[in-house]
């Protein structure tokens, strides 16, 4: 169910604005998406899917946009291959070292939020 308070994108990567998720009839979701030359009005099914009850996906179909988080973190790596937790700096990864280290990698995390859930 589209969300007017979300942020959407169409399938093939346009900005879409949502301006209403009550409308009625078969496409109550009403919006535009930008085009080169402005803002072309659309409506949508409540499911965001451009045809609901078609299993092929569309360009336009609406896909949530969601936050993306970068990180840096600092992992322990044990002999065994065992990486019990990732710490926020190299001076806790220090701190939490136990016998048997081998190393401690700095790792850069780009991830958008829910990313492998």
């Amino acid at each position: 169910m589209i969300d007017k308070n979300k942020i959407y994108k169409t399938r093939d990567g346009r900005e879409v604005r949502i301006y209403a998720t009550d409308g009625g009839g078969r496409d109550p979701v009403h919006g535009s998406i930008k085009e080169e030359d402005g803002w072309i009005f659309q409506v949508w099914p409540k499911s965001g899917r451009y045809f609901e009850d078609d299993d092929e996906d569309y360009r336009i179909d609406l896909i949530e946009v969601r936050p993306r988080h970068k990180r840096t973190v600092w992992l322990n790596v044990y002999g065994s291959g065992v990486v019990p937790e990732a710490c926020s700096s190299k001076e806790r990864a220090d701190l939490a070292a136990a016998c048997g280290r081998i190393a401690c990698i700095k790792v850069e995390l780009d991830f958008e939020e829910g990313e492998g859930l």
